[in-house]
């Protein structure tokens, strides 16, 4: 029986607040990835996922386990379900983005893939008391327009049939993540330590993977250094913050503050003289802000459902 009870669950706002936080974490995943760029994928993958699995045990650790010190076990002994939803939505999402940028240009991939905050706002109409609001629509579209927009100025968008299984795997990336972001509040009563028993899972997985497929690099003290921010923050800190998000939080308004991940990612590039700022660019981040402030204005007496 999971310890979470309604009195200790966070408020609405603090847990939509976390996924931010989430989203504000995952901006800063292309530029950390730049240090990286030179392991394989599955490698990258294997290892920090593994550092996010060690800081979800130290997080678990550092509360106490209670007299036995057995609450790492408490966190793990989750429903079958549990497990198959966490390690579906963390290792699913990822092996099917790194298949579909090796089977078709990352433009494309990324403008398909990035369907998920949309999606997610759809979806969450479907949750008990789940309604689908105008301005989550709206906004989520203007966001969906900005992202569009960023990504249509690094290079060729149109679709090529030769590439389609790998448009097939971005679409999959955003069926899963959506889906397993919005089915997180059927969990709610799941503890979030659970999420690193999903991301020890996931790095298992990478590391299978790895060894088959791929040649083991060694990484340099920078490249250590690059796996041990990614471990930490966008795919360490950010998983345990979206999983308080999607259980407790507001997952229409979420779907489209997440329109904000890649432009900020793209943001912190320019600042960090990896991409130059544009026109283009600018008008994109108008276009998400617009969609934000759309999605968080409070609901007008004459909106329909």
């Amino acid at each position: 029986m999971s310890d979470t009870t309604s009195a200790t669950r966070p408020s609405r706002r603090a847990a939509t607040l976390a996924g931010v936080a989430a989203i504000g974490l995952w901006g800063s995943l292309a530029l950390l990835s730049t240090s990286v760029s030179r392991l394989p994928p599955l490698q990258v993958l294997a290892s920090t996922f593994a550092i996010a699995a060690l800081l979800g045990l130290a997080r678990v650790a550092r509360r106490g386990g209670g007299a036995r010190g057995d609450g790492a076990l408490r966190a793990l002994r989750q429903p079958l379900s549990g497990w198959l939803l966490g390690v579906g939505g963390l290792f699913g999402y990822h092996a099917l983005y790194f298949y579909a940028v090796s089977a078709a240009p990352p433009v494309q991939v990324s403008l398909i893939a990035y369907l998920w905050p949309l999606l997610i706002v759809l979806f969450s109409a479907a949750l008990p008391g789940g309604r689908l609001r105008r301005r989550h629509v709206a906004g989520a579209l203007l966001g969906l327009a900005g992202v569009w927009t960023v990504l249509a100025a690094a290079g060729d968008v149109g679709l090529r049939a030769a590439h389609a299984p790998g448009y097939l795997a971005a679409l999959g990336c955003a069926l899963v993540w959506s889906t397993y972001s919005v089915v997180q509040r059927r969990f709610a009563d799941v503890p979030a330590d659970a999420v690193a028993g999903s991301c020890a899972a996931t790095a298992a997985l990478g590391l299978a993977g790895h060894l088959a497929l791929e040649r083991t690099v060694v990484p340099s003290a920078g490249e250590a250094l690059g796996l041990l921010a990614l471990g930490l923050g966008p795919v360490g800190a950010a998983f345990f913050a979206w999983d308080l998000a999607t259980k407790h939080g507001d997952l229409p308004q979420l779907g489209v503050l997440s329109y904000g991940a890649p432009v900020l990612s793209t943001l912190l590039l320019c600042v960090a003289g990896r991409a130059e700022a544009s026109p283009r660019l600018l008008a994109a981040c108008a276009l998400v802000a617009a969609g934000g402030l759309v999605a968080t204005a409070p609901r007008g007496s004459g909106e329909a459902g």
